[in-house]
């Protein structure tokens, strides 16, 4: 069950990339580019990229792409300063009910292998390792873990957690 959250979601529109471009370069050692994002984000056929709002400022973004019966997390963001709030959970339990929707069954991604936090907020959301992409991040030579979940049988969480 979701809780109430101080912040608001909605689809990403291009006026948004500024705000997503700080978090990518803030966040990640191989940040997206302003031309990657757009592309991703006006890509409404088979993409889904939206975005937490708090008093007009953007808190954490999530782009995931349908793919069959698929669906793929491309990238999810949070402002360090935000972070542990729950905006990260409250992106994943969104987009939930419309993969289903769109009939998909498995959700899949890659996560850093150094990247612990990420990895147990995705293990809360039924994720479990399947396999290691090697020199994933070759920037910085690190590996990936590639996590699968059965979209289908998984709880909706409590966001506070």
């Amino acid at each position: 069950m979701m809780t109430e959250t101080p912040w608001r979601i909605r689809t990403v529109a291009r006026r948004d990339l500024p705000e997503i471009l700080e978090i990518e370069n803030a966040q990640f050692p191989e940040p997206w580019s302003r031309r990657m994002l757009l592309e991703e984000i006006t890509n409404s056929e088979n993409r889904r990229y939206s975005a937490a709002f708090e008093n007009g400022v953007l808190l954490g973004y999530l782009g995931v792409m349908f793919v069959l019966d698929e669906m793929h997390i491309n990238t999810l963001g949070t402002r360090p300063e935000h972070q542990s709030r729950g905006v990260a959970s409250s992106l994943l339990e969104e987009v939930w009910p419309a993969a289903i929707e769109r009939g998909c069954e498995r959700a899949t991604l890659e996560v850093a292998s150094s990247n612990l936090r990420a990895q147990e907020l995705y293990r809360r959301f039924g994720f479990a390792p399947v396999g290691i992409r090697k020199n994933y991040y070759s920037r910085i030579g690190e590996d990936a873990l590639v996590l699968w979940a059965d979209i289908t049988t998984r709880p909706l969480l409590d966001n506070s957690i």
